[in-house]
């Protein structure tokens, strides 16, 4: 199954979560200091909230959560063969996971990920700017 992704900053995590735990009937999947995401089945989407005061409802990136590694391989070679410019990043720890990703930017600048999770990680971890963007 893939779902996309919706990285959001958030001026307020905790009036965040709340929000959308409302808007959604849903608890996010993982909570930790400053960050929460919530795994939606319906409609399938990966929602993520990244505390960042003062940039609070703005987008932070946006993403495609896949089942496996070798699905974010395949996308690495389809994005490549498109002759988009592609940023791999294989066994990364980012958002509090281990993911294998590959990122690419869209016309207007928008950072996008493929990605799959591998296992979770105590640490929020150091990813490239649009996943940190102020939110490490």
């Amino acid at each position: 199954m893939s779902r996309v992704q919706l990285a959001l900053n958030v001026d307020n995590l905790d009036e965040a979560v709340t929000f959308y735990s409302k808007l959604f009937n849903a608890e996010p999947a993982k909570r930790k200091d400053g960050y929460a995401n919530f795994a939606i089945t319906d409609p399938a989407l990966k929602l993520v909230l990244l505390e960042n005061p003062g940039k609070g409802g703005t987008l932070n990136h946006l993403g495609v959560e896949v089942e496996s590694s070798g699905s974010v391989h395949g996308e690495i070679a389809r994005l490549a063969g498109e002759g988009l410019f592609t940023e791999e990043e294989i066994g990364t720890t980012c958002c509090f996971s281990t993911q294998d990703k590959v990122w690419v930017t869209g016309p207007a600048g928008e950072k996008w990920e493929v990605y799959t999770v591998l296992a979770d990680s105590e640490s929020f971890g150091a990813g490239p700017e649009p996943c940190c963007a102020g939110g490490c």
